[in-house]
């Protein structure tokens, strides 16, 4: 409860106690506080402090409540280094006094640090399990289904200008945010954004879409600075942007491909009717005008998307453009952006699947924890070390 205080938040939800009085609850909280050294008071307000002190309250509670078994969902994450140190600290000793820690994360370098065993999931599915000390390489074929080696043919490198430029960009985001973020995008190329989910490439292409804005550092599109710009700049420069939840935030539910076209083109019915006519006919798309975006399968919807994007588009931002598509789906995606757009425009996209990546892209960024820790034409990429720093290691 963010007005509360810490104190408030620690008691709130116990059950009535004799011993529940607040006096005895403040030592408690200090007490515990000590014990795994944090430094949290009692009557600082919950919405003053940081994301790190926040899930160390969360941890104390836990600990309050004389929790035998801690489920820990990505604890590290927004946290600072100093507090990332701190709560594996308290997580070894209350490990140590007996209890069962059950963490989920995605970075290796903590399961090695803290995990006597491991389970690897992966679409849902236990791949394996594993027990320390762990065999990084091991964990990362069942993460990503197979043997981590290269088969990555070489592509020309871009020789275009530089289209989109980050310059030491630090964003917020709804878990990780964007840290010191550089890097330049030329005309031409099909850039991939690798990582595992939540580690910053849905930020990355909003804040290119200018559909979100950096706290620090500056942007340019086309040699237009994007900072305290919205997104109606990026269009009319020639940049797009296709979201992962198409029928969300890409398409409207409730409306037919013609009120789509009639929005996207600012036109009459009857000249959207006739867009609509020919984009069914060109992309292949399963409907009529009149159908209702929501009765399109997932491939056809990212279809009528794709003949949305304004013919004279230079800049292409794709958040997942293949999910949940039938494989001849994607692969009719891919040969038609690369058809349209590798020889006038840019596409930048992300994607869950790393083989898909290295299949289309000419060059892949690698995103961990809000960092590009990996910049790397293709020719360059090994399987096994995109793979390591999807992961940090």
């Amino acid at each position: 409860f963010p007005p509360l205080t810490v104190l408030d938040n620690f008691i709130v939800g116990r059950d009535n106690h004799p011993d529940d009085r607040r006096e005895w609850q403040q030592r408690r909280l200090d007490e515990l506080s000590d014990q795994v050294r944090f430094q949290l008071h009692g009557d600082d307000i919950l919405e003053r402090l940081t994301v790190g002190e926040r899930q160390q309250l969360e941890f104390l509670r836990l600990l309050g409540r004389d929790a035998k078994l801690l489920i820990l969902d990505e604890p590290t994450t927004g946290i600072s280094d100093r507090q990332k140190e701190r709560l594996f600290a308290a997580l070894q000793q209350i490990r140590d006094q007996g209890r069962t820690i059950l963490l989920v994360s995605h970075k290796l370098e903590e399961i090695a640090a803290l995990c006597s065993r491991v389970t690897v999931l992966r679409h849902g599915m236990v791949t394996g399990e594993e027990c320390a000390p762990f065999h990084i390489p091991r964990l990362l074929e069942l993460m990503f289904d197979k043997a981590p080696v290269n088969s990555v043919q070489n592509r020309p490198q871009a020789t275009g200008k530089a289209l989109l430029t980050f310059e030491n960009i630090s964003a917020n985001g709804e878990r990780t945010g964007l840290n010191a973020c550089s890097c330049t995008i030329h005309r031409g190329e099909i850039v991939g954004l690798a990582g595992l989910s939540g580690s910053g490439q849905g930020l990355f292409l909003r804040l290119a879409a200018a559909l979100k804005r950096p706290l620090e550092g500056q942007i340019r599109f086309h040699g237009t600075t994007l900072n305290g710009r919205d997104h109606r700049t990026v269009k009319r420069l020639g940049g797009c942007f296709l979201p992962a939840n198409r029928l969300e935030e890409g398409l409207i539910a409730g409306f037919t491909l013609v009120d789509h076209f009639t929005l996207a083109m600012s036109c009459s019915e009857s000249t959207a009717r006739v867009a609509a006519s020919a984009a069914i006919k060109k992309f292949n798309i399963r409907g009529t005008p009149d159908t209702l975006v929501e009765s399109l399968s997932g491939g056809n919807q990212q279809r009528l998307l794709l003949a949305l994007i304004p013919e004279d588009a230079n800049l292409v931002l794709l958040e997942n453009p293949t999910r949940g598509l039938d494989l001849a789906s994607a692969e009719w995606v891919w040969s038609y952006l690369r058809s349209q757009y590798s020889s006038r425009g840019t596409v930048v996209f992300s994607s869950a699947e790393l083989e898909e990546m290295l299949e289309v892209a000419d060059r892949i960024l690698v995103f961990f924890d809000g960092r590009v820790v990996r910049d790397l034409p293709i020719g360059q990429v090994v399987y096994r070390d995109v793979a390591a720093a999807m992961t940090g290691y």
